[in-house]
Formats: structure tokens, C-alpha cells, sequence
């Protein structure tokens, strides 16, 4: 089957799906709300009104106001660019460390893979969050730092994805001809064999972002994630705990943003995997 009948074959499953296409249209529209969020946003995040204090959602305050007079949904919107960027910086650094080290245990095997897997599960057998906690409380809560952290302790997943392809496709007829040819390890790693390794990197990336946006989130509403007065939808739904009585929209809409986002994505992850999946390919043949 060529590439383009796997597109299309692709697609067409992938818009069977109803659940995965609602995945695909909220992320779409949080993409759109964090890119355009300046115009998105009626107020300044940051404007403090002390007349307007923890007003109750209404015409002029859609979503209500915090403990300073904020505008609650302009600091929801911007706080989108946070919690997405934090996502995608974090997965992108994750993926990459990844791919490289499990390419490497899957393509020559022996103590090289004996090394790296030994590394995984000493890293695996280690509490991920307090981790993060701790590593956040030493060099500080800026957001690259987040980004980075997370990203140093998200990767083990994807290098074990990784390294099970490469262990399938080294031995494949297209590697031996690469290396009869007298390609370079470099190249056969990075030119034949990563590229159709990709596939199941992809919905892990998808996966992971959801999976770093509630890791922002927590680390922002424990006081350890992004300090106010950037506007996080963790360091909102922290606020909320301390109104909880009195301004029930200050819990209630953050963590339906969260909510909504990680679900998005999940949905959307796991639409993909079942669209690539050649199981269900070769049934869809039949």
C-alpha cells in the first residue's frame, strides 16, 4: 500500500472516530485561544480593580474577578500560553532525550542497552512528582526551569517505545541494504530507521503533553509551579482553595480548563493510535 492510500486510509479511520475528533477540536481551540489570546482577552490579566472584588461571573466579568479584582477569564486565557508552552517545551525536551537513547540501546544492543535500560529502571523506580519537587525547590520555580525539569523526567517512556521499534526495524531489509551500501550508523539511525520509528513517538508526545500540563498545574498549585502574578490555571485554582466559600468560580473554571485540556488531549492521543494501529489497517483492507 503506498503512502498516500496510508494517508488516506488514515484519515478516513481517524474521522471515524467521533472521540477523537472532539480531542482534535479542543486542541485546536486552545491552540487558537493561546495564540490570539491578546484579543481574546476584554481585560488586562494583571489589572487590579479593588472596587470589583470577587464578583460573581456576570455581563461585565464573564467568569468573575479574584481577591484583587482581576478579571478571571483574561487571566484563564494567558493562562493557556502557560500551561500549553510549559507542555510542549517540556515533551519536546522529553521526546528528544527519548528518542536518542533508545535509539541507541535498541540499534546496538549489548552493554549499550544493558547500560541505558539499567538507567531507565533506576529512573523509573523513582517518584516522579517529588523529584520535580525537589529539584524545582533547589534551582528555583522560573518557568524554563519547569519546562526543563519536567522534560529531564519524562522521558523514559518514549526511550522504551523507541528502542522496541529499533530492535523490530534493524533487521529489516531496508537497514541491510542501507549497510551494504556502506551507510554510516549515523545515518542508518537517523535517515531509515527513526523516521519509521515515529509513529508510536507521536501519540506518546500527544499523551505526554497532558500529562506535563497537570504536572504544571499541581507544581502551581502547590506554590512551587509559576509565581503570581503570571497568571497560571494552577496558581488560579490554588486561589480558589482560599475562597472556596465565597468565590466558587475561582476553583470551578480553572480546573475545568484542566480538565477539558487534559482530556483533549488524551482523546486525541489515543484516536491517532488507533488510526495508525496496521491491525486494524489490515481489517479495514478486508
Amino acid at each position: 500500500m503506498g503512502k498516500r492510500n496510508l494517508r488516506n486510509l488514515f484519515w478516513k479511520r481517524f474521522r471515524r472516530n467521533g472521540l477523537a475528533v472532539a480531542g482534535g477540536v479542543i486542541v485546536l481551540a486552545l491552540f487558537f485561544v493561546a495564540v490570539f489570546a491578546p484579543l481574546l482577552s476584554p481585560y488586562n490579566p494583571d489589572a487590579i480593580d479593588r472596587h470589583n472584588v470577587l464578583m460573581p461571573p456576570g455581563l461585565q466579568h464573564p467568569l468573575g474577578t479574584d481577591d484583587l479584582g482581576r478579571d478571571v477569564m483574561s487571566r484563564m486565557i494567558w493562562g493557556a500560553r502557560i500551561s500549553l508552552a510549559v507542555g510542549f517545551v517540556a515533551i519536546g525536551i522529553a521526546t528528544a532525550i527519548g528518542m536518542l537513547l533508545g535509539a541507541l540501546a535498541g540499534y546496538y544492543g549489548g552493554w549499550t542497552d544493558r547500560v541505558i535500560m539499567r538507567f531507565i529502571d533506576i529512573m523509573l523506580s523513582i517518584p516522579t512528582f517529588f523529584l520535580i519537587l525537589a529539584v524545582i525547590a533547589f534551582v528555583g520555580s522560573s518557568i524554563w526551569n519547569i519546562m526543563i525539569v519536567i522534560g529531564l523526567t519524562a522521558w523514559m517512556g518514549v526511550a522504551r517505545l523507541v528502542r522496541a521499534e529499533f530492535l523490530s526495524l534493524k533487521e529489516r531489509e531496508f537497514v541491510l541494504a542501507a549497510r551494504a551500501i556502506g551507510a554510516s550508523d549515523v545515518r542508518i539511525i537517523f535517515s531509515h530507521v527513526m523516521i519509521n520509528s515515529m509513529a508510536p513517538v507521536l501519540v506518546s508526545a500527544v499523551l505526554g503533553v497532558a500529562g506535563a500540563v497537570l504536572v504544571e498545574s499541581a507544581l502551581s498549585f502547590l506554590g512551587f509551579g509559576v509565581q503570581p502574578p503570571t497568571p497560571s490555571w494552577g496558581n488560579i485554582l490554588s486561589l480558589g482553595k482560599d475562597y472556596i466559600e465565597l468565590a466558587w468560580w475561582l476553583s470551578v473554571f480553572p480546573g475545568l480548563a484542566i480538565l477539558v485540556t487534559v482530556l483533549g488531549y488524551n482523546l486525541l492521543g489515543e484516536g491517532i493510535r488507533d488510526s495508525i494501529d496496521p491491525r486494524l489497517w489490515e481489517t479495514e483492507r478486508k
